[in-house]
């Protein structure tokens, strides 16, 4: 039986940019939005109603070619980790592990995706980017206390509110660093992000959103985008959630 996309009512309090599609249970957002953004267009919010998971992406409709565009991966990134902050449990530090793993706590709790049309070139303004992201509810079949350290949930971290509220706040957080982006430029949008991540030393995002680690006088490192976020680390793609 295919999938069903449902238009309806929005249960959730999203800003008017923002246009709701709910998937059911089995629905996968990131596919199903990257199935539908060329006629969908931006601001296409897909989210799926699962009890262990709060799963969904974003339709974005950038305005510099693909090299340049995946930048707003950070820009996600960020506004999701501002969302999860404003309802966390107090003191306990969320970080990124380059470029696309959250971990919350010192433990995997989710993380992000990007997508883009396979068929756009480098130097190619895309007619769609893809922003998604799943955080672990519940650690379904994790029953004893210590079990899968590596990995947590919203649940067992106490959070006080429901996960629509960080779904909401992402939506809102991620204007605002747009708006950001607009008025002062890319720089203050990567240190939002920059500011979380998990790496020692001073680092910077090149311009096609390759990490570029070490201060003048020291020899520098590069790690690329792309390939790692065609290959997510976070994700157990036999599960379609992170892993455990």
């Amino acid at each position: 039986m295919p999938i069903t996309a449902l238009k309806a009512r929005p249960p959730l309090d999203l800003p008017p940019p923002y246009t709701l599609v709910t998937l059911r249970e089995t629905g996968d957002a990131f596919a199903h939005a990257c199935r539908i953004a060329p006629e969908a267009g931006a601001g296409t919010l897909v989210h799926v109603g699962r009890f262990d998971l709060l799963e969904f992406a974003l339709v974005l409709e950038p305005e510099e070619p693909l090299a340049r565009a995946r930048r707003v991966f950070f820009a996600g990134m960020a506004a999701l980790a501002d969302a999860i902050g404003a309802v966390s449990p107090p003191v306990k530090p969320l970080v990124f592990d380059w470029p696309d793993t959250i971990l919350f706590d010192g433990a995997r709790i989710g993380g992000g995706r990007l997508g883009w049309p396979a068929d756009c070139g480098e130097d190619a303004v895309p007619g769609w980017l893809v922003f998604s992201a799943s955080l672990t509810r519940a650690r379904i079949g994790i029953l004893e206390s210590g079990a899968a350290p590596a990995s947590t949930s919203l649940e067992e971290e106490h959070f006080a509110t429901g996960s629509e509220a960080i779904l909401e706040g992402f939506a809102r957080f991620l204007m605002v660093a747009f708006d950001t982006w607009n008025d002062k430029g890319f720089e203050p949008v990567a240190a939002g992000y920059l500011s979380r991540l998990a790496l020692p030393g001073k680092s910077r995002l090149d311009h096609n959103g390759d990490l570029v680690i070490g201060g003048e006088g020291e020899a520098m490192l590069r790690l690329p985008l792309v390939p790692a976020l065609e290959e997510p680390a976070w994700l157990d793609r036999q599960a379609g959630a992170p892993r455990l």
